[in-house]
C-alpha cells in the first residue's frame, strides 16, 4: 500500500492531467473515475483497475474492492486536488481504457452530444436495457470523469466506439440506423436486434446529411404538448420502448 501526502507530488499532477485533458487520456489509454459508487461498479463489472486512491476514512471500503497493492492512501487535500468533484466522496480510481471492439452490435449512436451528463445518462440507459454498443460520433469525451460518473460506472458494461460518421457507415454492415427526430418520423416501436438508435445533439439534433444515411426516422409521441425533451430523457425513453415494449 502506498501513500501520497503532498499535492505537489508528480503523480498528483499526472492524475489531474488525466482528469482534465482528453488528449492525455488517449495517449495514456487511461481514465479517471470519481466517487465510491462509480469506482465500485466499475471494479465489480470487471474494468481493469490500475490504482485506487482513497482517504483513511474510505480505506476499509477500498480493501473490500481490491488488494492492498492497488491502493494508495491520500490526504484530504490530495483527494480534493485529484477529484473532479466539488464535494469528493473519498475515493478516486485510475482504470485502463478498454480496447474498441472489432465488430459493432445493436445499441446506440450518439452524434455530437455535448453535455457529459446527457451522454452518461444515455450510456447508463443503454447498459440497463441490454444494449452492448455505444458509438460516439464527435461530441464530448465519454471518458471525461463527469461522463463516467453520470454512468455510475455502467460504462464498463458497454463497448464504447469512437469514430467518424463515415467510419460508422463502413463498419455497421447488416446493422440498420434508426434516427430519433423531434417530429416527422414513424411512431417508435420495438426495434430489431440488428438496430442502432441514432440520437443527435441537444440543440440541433441530427444534421440533414446524416439523416439521409439512416434507414428510418422515428419520433416519440408526446400528447402533453411539449415541443421536445432533453436528449438524455428522450433517448432513454426511446431505448426502453425500442428494447422492452
Amino acid at each position: 500500500m502506498n501513500e501520497i501526502t503532498s499535492t505537489h507530488n508528480p503523480h498528483v499532477k499526472f492524475l489531474v492531467k488525466l482528469a482534465t485533458d482528453s488528449r492525455a487520456r488517449v495517449v495514456e489509454q487511461q481514465f479517471i473515475a470519481d466517487g465510491v459508487r462509480t469506482c465500485s461498479t466499475l471494479i465489480k463489472n470487471g474494468s481493469t483497475l490500475l490504482e485506487l486512491y482513497c482517504t483513511y476514512v474510505q480505506l476499509e471500503k477500498a480493501q473490500e474492492l481490491c488488494a492492498d497493492n492497488k491502493i494508495t492512501v491520500v490526504t484530504e487535500d490530495v483527494l480534493k486536488k485529484i477529484s473532479p468533484s466539488t464535494t469528493p466522496s473519498g475515493m478516486v480510481a485510475r482504470f485502463a481504457m478498454p480496447e474498441q471492439p472489432k465488430q459493432l452490435t445493436s445499441g446506440i449512436v450518439l452524434v455530437n452530444i455535448s453535455d457529459p451528463g446527457n451522454m452518461g445518462t444515455l450510456i447508463r440507459s443503454c447498459a440497463a436495457f441490454g444494449k452492448k454498443t455505444v458509438v460516439i460520433v464527435e461530441g464530448t469525451d465519454p471518458w471525461n470523469p463527469k461522463c463516467v460518473q453520470a454512468t455510475v460506472g455502467t460504462i464498463g458494461l458497454v463497448d464504447i466506439v469512437q469514430c467518424s460518421w463515415d467510419d460508422l457507415l463502413a463498419q455497421k454492415k447488416q446493422l440498420t440506423l434508426h434516427a430519433l427526430v423531434v417530429s416527422g418520423g414513424k411512431k417508435l416501436s420495438k426495434l430489431t436486434e440488428n438496430s442502432l438508435l441514432v440520437i443527435g445533439n441537444e440543440a440541433h439534433g441530427i444534421a440533414p446529411q446524416l439523416l439521409a444515411d439512416c434507414d428510418e426516422l422515428l419520433t416519440l409521441e408526446m400528447p402533453g404538448g411539449t415541443e421536445s425533451l432533453n436528449a438524455g430523457v428522450a433517448g432513454s425513453i426511446a431505448l426502453y420502448v425500442g428494447s422492452v415494449l
